[in-house]
């Protein structure tokens, strides 16, 4: 008779597949999982399913059509990538941007990372499980500065406002106005998701000591944005390399030091509210007068050269690296992804959770896929 104690019962690890189509991985994003009943093991991430080859069509477009193939790399915050590009083209062609059009840009981008940031919340409140709610007080605080955007460039989504130089045209009369009701409403959405999310006991349950990454780890993973400031790194380019006019106004940088999906949202959380802060004062200091420089051609052409332009975007820093030689185009065009960046510590923070953990590790790093693939 063989007793039970004799019987040798052997494992074995499943691969499991999340997406492409999947609705928590913030696009057409796929990943294998290898996974020892409910712990990750690891994590092998597939992209490219959204590139389009935005670089190389940027490449065969004057420097004004390829403003439309950045918003279409960063989505969520579009402006914020525009501004990358036609500072590019600015630093090429030594183009002197009056105050007005700085102080606007200023104004929009800072917008946009609040609606991006809006976004996270709604979607990142699903991904955690605190069912529909957070979405729709996302949905409604981000619909208020999309139909400011609208007002001013026509779009709801893919702007192509900014002009190297300055601004396609001016905004309308009420325009400061308008903005303070909805950094209002912006506020109240703040408050909401704090009291909502920020002590609720299942988020904090599902969100603290999860995805967890060092300050070192962060850095060699070459991560940006609020993902590396919830490590404690306070790299933010708007204070390391000053644009626009972020030298002029008082705001903080902010970071937490848990390194954890916890961290992250608190991240995002504060830095929402500097960016009301910011909003405000650069409504202070707008004056009237030009958006262009006065002797602007009609055909943009620069020198032969190179430059490289980073900024702050939501996810971290957008860089543009762009190579004339002499025309009406760039010769070459690459983009540095935040997003991309980000993703690669991925497997870092996931491998040792559990399933349904490693779903909201890759939620907190808030991907968009187009700007990953491009």
């Amino acid at each position: 008779m063989v007793t039970e104690s004799a019987h040798e019962f052997e494992t074995q690890d499943l691969l499991l597949n999340v997406g492409p189509q999947h609705p928590s991985t913030h696009g057409v994003f796929r990943m294998v999982m290898q996974v020892d009943g409910e712990v990750v093991r690891d994590i092998i991430p597939y992209i490219g399913y959204l590139h389009r080859g935005a670089e190389k069509l940027c490449e065969t477009m004057d420097y004004r059509q390829g403003i439309g193939f950045m918003d279409r790399t960063e989505y969520l915050a579009a402006m914020n990538a525009e501004l990358s590009y036609v500072m590019a083209v600015e630093k090429l062609a030594e183009l002197e941007v009056p105050d007005r059009a700085q102080w606007i840009r200023m104004i929009l981008v800072e917008l946009n990372r609040l609606a991006s940031h809006l976004m996270f919340m709604g979607a990142f409140g699903i991904d955690v499980g605190v069912f529909g709610t957070p979405f729709i007080y996302a949905w409604r605080e981000r619909e208020a500065i999309i139909d400011l955007f609208e007002e001013i460039s026509g779009d709801r989504m893919m702007y192509a406002y900014l002009r190297p130089g300055g601004l396609a045209w001016d905004v309308p009369t009420n325009f400061v106005a308008r903005c303070r009701e909805v950094l209002t409403a912006v506020n109240q959405g703040i408050a909401d998701f704090d009291g909502l999310l920020t002590k609720n006991e299942i988020f904090v349950a599902r969100t603290q000591g999860i995805g967890y990454i060092s300050a070192a780890d962060a850095i060699d993973f070459g991560m940006s944005g609020p993902s590396i400031r919830a490590s404690g790194v306070p790299l933010d380019v708007r204070r390391e390399e000053p644009y626009l006019k972020y030298n002029e106004i008082k705001w903080d940088v902010i970071t937490e030091t848990d390194g954890d999906v916890y961290a992250r949202y608190l991240c995002r959380l504060g830095e929402m509210r500097e960016s009301v802060k910011i909003v405000e004062q650069c409504l202070e200091q707008l004056q009237p007068g030009a958006i262009m420089p006065e002797k602007m051609p009609r055909m943009l052409r620069t020198p032969p050269g190179e430059v490289y332009i980073r900024t702050e975007a939501p996810r971290g820093e957008f860089g543009v690296y762009m190579v004339s030689k002499g025309g009406n185009r760039p010769y070459r065009l690459k983009v540095r992804s935040a997003c991309l960046s980000n993703l690669q510590a991925l497997k870092h923070m996931s491998v040792g959770q559990y399933v349904a953990d490693a779903i909201i590790v890759l939620g907190s790093i808030d991907i968009v896929l187009s700007e990953v693939d491009r």
